[in-house]
C-alpha cells in the first residue's frame, strides 16, 4: 500500500511515517518545510531503514500538488499539513483559513480527479470548544470556535462531510487531544522552527535555559487554577493514523465519514505538567504567572471508548513516560 502524508516531516507527521513504514506501507511525504526540517527525513530512515520518497511543496499550489499526484498510485492519504498555532491565529485568522482551507480543498478535489478514496483527516478537540460535559465524546454538540485555528478544524470537517456526501469516498477524522514526547531513539520529535506555542516543548526549553515559561492564568475553575488537558503520547497518536488508514484501505470502516477522538481519557493541569516535568527530569523549571490568553479553553479531556472499541486501539503510554521522552529529546537537540 503507497500512502501519500502531507505534512510529513512535522511533528506527528514524522512518528507516523514510522509506524507505516516499519508495519510495511510505503510512504510518500508532501511537505513545504515552513515548520519542520528536511532533515526529519534521515533521522526517519536510521529509525526504519527506510527512507520515504519526498517532495517540497506548497500544497496550497493546486499545479504542484497535481504533479505529485498524477504520477503517483496512492491507495489512501493522510492529511497533516495545517498550521496548528492557537494564539498565533488569533493574531493572523486569514493565513490559517487560508493555508488550512485551500490545501485540504486541492487534496480532495485532486483525490477525486485521480480515484484516491481514503483519507485521514487531522483534526482536533479544538471543534468541542469549552465542552458542555466531561469527558467529551463523539457526540457532544460542535461549539462555536474559540480561535481562528479551532474553526479551519471544524469547517474542514464540514468540507470532508459535504465532499463524500457528492462522491464515493471515505474519510475518518481524528480528534486529536494534545500530542507530546518523541520517539524512543530520540531521533525525532516535537522541533518547532520558530518559537514553541505547546507547553511541554516550552517546558523543555526552559528547563534547558532556551527559553522561558509563562502559565497563562491560574483563576480557572479548575482544582490549581490553571487549565486542564488530555496529553497524549505522539506515539499512540501514531499508531492510531495506522489502524485508521488501514481500516479504510480495508473497507472496515461501517460509514463513509467516521470521526474518533484520540486521547487518554485523564485530565493534567499546567501546574501538573511543570511539576512532573521536574519529578522526571530531576531539574527545575521556573515559570511566571501571566494573564490568560484568548482562545484557551479551560478544561477538557477525552471519553475515547469509540476509539477503544471500532478501531481497537487505546493509548498505552503514561504522561510520565511521555514528559521523559520530551526532555531526552529536549537533551539531544543541545547535545
Amino acid at each position: 500500500m503507497n500512502i501519500l502524508v502531507t505534512g510529513g516531516t512535522g511533528y506527528i507527521g514524522s512518528h507516523t511515517v514510522v509506524e507505516l513504514l516499519n508495519n510495511g506501507f510505503d510512504v510518500h511525504i508532501v511537505d513545504n518545510l515552513s515548520n519542520s526540517s528536511v532533515d526529519v527525513l534521515d533521522s526517519i530512515e536510521k529509525i526504519t531503514g527506510k527512507k520515504p520518497a519526498f517532495n517540497k511543496i506548497d500544497l496550497c499550489n493546486y499545479g504542484d500538488v497535481e504533479n505529485v499526484i498524477s504520477i503517483n498510485r496512492f491507495d489512501g492519504i493522510i492529511h497533516f499539513a495545517a498550521y496548528k498555532a492557537v494564539g498565533e491565529s488569533v493574531e493572523h485568522p486569514l493565513m490559517y483559513y487560508k493555508n488550512n482551507l485551500v490545501s485540504l480543498m486541492n487534496v480532495l478535489e485532486l483525490s477525486d480527479k485521480y480515484g484516491i478514496r481514503n483519507l485521514v483527516f487531522s483534526s482536533s478537540c479544538s471543534v468541542y470548544g469549552e465542552p458542555d460535559y466531561l469527558p467529551v465524546d463523539e457526540l457532544a454538540p460542535i461549539k462555536k470556535a474559540v480561535s481562528p485555528y479551532g474553526n479551519t478544524k471544524q469547517i474542514g470537517e464540514e468540507i470532508i462531510h459535504d465532499f463524500i456526501h457528492s462522491n464515493k469516498y471515505k474519510a475518518i477524522a481524528l480528534r486529536y487531544f494534545n500530542p507530546i514526547g518523541a520517539h524512543d531513539t530520540a531521533l525525532i520529535g516535537e522541533l518547532p522552527i520558530n518559537k514553541p506555542n505547546n507547553l511541554i516543548p516550552i517546558i523543555t526549553q526552559t528547563a534547558i535555559g532556551k527559553n522561558k515559561l509563562s502559565v497563562f492564568g491560574n483563576d480557572y475553575h479548575t482544582p490549581d487554577g490553571t487549565c486542564i488537558r488530555d496529553y497524549i503520547h505522539v506515539v499512540d497518536v501514531a499508531k492510531a493514523h495506522l489502524v485508521a488508514v488501514d481500516r479504510l484501505i480495508n473497507g472496515k470502516n461501517k460509514s463513509p465519514f467516521e470521526i474518533f477522538n484520540l486521547g487518554t481519557g485523564n485530565g493534567n493541569s499546567v501546574l501538573e505538567a511543570i511539576q512532573t516535568f521536574e519529578k522526571v527530569a530531576g531539574v527545575p523549571c521556573p515559570y511566571i504567572l501571566a494573564p490568560r490568553r484568548e482562545g484557551d479553553v479551560e478544561k477538557v479531556f477525552a471519553d475515547t471508548s469509540l476509539a477503544n472499541r471500532e478501531l481497537g486501539w487505546k493509548a498505552e503510554l503514561s504522561f510520565e513516560e511521555a514528559i521523559r521522552s520530551a526532555w531526552k529529546w529536549e537533551q539531544h537537540l543541545n547535545g
